[in-house]
């Protein structure tokens, strides 16, 4: 199913998103759209909407299997000019927000489907989850030069820490909320704005009125930008990402200073949820 624009897409009725759950893919570019798209399907999302330039291409197996909206992601605003357009229009719905190239991983997800997470997640009262970004790059540079490659794709398996949020009302550390951070933004931030640094983001949620995603990821309600609710740990994902990556050897400021991301604490990346799992880049909490 096409769409011509997102206003479109958010006037059909009967609206095509319900209780959900339904993956936002925005297309930044073509660069492994189309396997981004059929993770999300295999993870078992409801609607996969693919929101992308009519001028990228789809494959045709593709086309009857997500919702196409023609979308320009290139300004800086797109995502949350997208993903707020979308609240507003499916209250109660949970979604999911990402890039191409980026690929959801949560606990036991070869077995489980996303809806089986968020039912889960739902009865433990929480209506949003901590997601951390974990940064793909191709292990030969010279071979990948846009650092994209799912068959050598390696991630560092350590270098990860947090820092408390702070209240810029009250100046002293936010409640359960933590800024993360980590991977190719940690080892190469002199080419990374402040503002681009942390790994954290509140990637499936609950949408609800008068809910807003602001620019850093987080949301207006508190209690969404937790990471655990108050009497036990709860699940957290996982996104793996070559975005970084590709960021970075595309900027000229920073590609010519890289020649290999590797290090001796990458390790190649399983495509496997017990690697994340063992390497604590998620939580099962308490869904065994």
């Amino acid at each position: 199913m096409h769409y011509p624009s997102l206003e479109a897409f958010l006037s059909r009725r009967p609206m095509p998103l319900e209780t959900g759950p339904v993956a936002l893919i925005l297309a930044e570019d073509e660069v492994e759209l189309d396997s981004t798209l059929r993770h999300h399907l295999d993870c078992g999302f409801k609607e996969v909407v693919a929101l992308m330039p009519d001028a990228f291409a789809l494959p045709g197996d593709l086309a009857g299997r997500v919702i196409r909206v023609n979308f320009d992601c290139s300004n800086p605003q797109a995502t949350t000019e997208a993903v707020n357009r979308v609240i507003v229009a499916a209250p109660g719905c949970w979604l999911y927000y990402g890039y191409n190239a980026e690929y959801l991983f949560y606990p036991f997800c070869e077995t489980r489907t996303v809806g089986e997470l968020l039912t889960y997640h739902s009865e433990e009262r929480r209506a949003a989850m901590l997601t951390y970004v974990v940064d793909l790059y191709a292990a030969d540079l010279h071979a990948h030069p846009n650092a994209v490659s799912l068959e050598t794709a390696c991630l560092d398996r350590s270098g990860y820490y947090a820092q408390g949020r702070i209240d810029p009302e009250t100046g002293h550390p936010r409640e359960r909320q933590l800024d993360f951070f980590g991977g190719l933004r940690w080892r190469h931030e002199e080419h990374v704005p402040p503002q681009s640094r942390k790994i954290d983001r509140i990637a499936l949620f609950r949408a609800k009125p008068g809910l807003e995603l602001q620019v850093d990821h987080t949301f207006n309600d508190q209690e969404y930008n937790t990471y655990a609710c108050p009497w036990h740990h709860n699940l957290t994902a996982a996104i793996c990402s070559f975005r970084a990556a590709k960021a970075l050897k595309r900027n000229p400021g920073s590609t010519f200073d890289i020649q290999s991301f590797k290090w001796h604490n990458s390790a190649p990346f399983e495509w496997h949820s017990r690697q994340l799992l063992d390497l604590g880049l998620m939580e099962p909490g308490q869904w065994f």
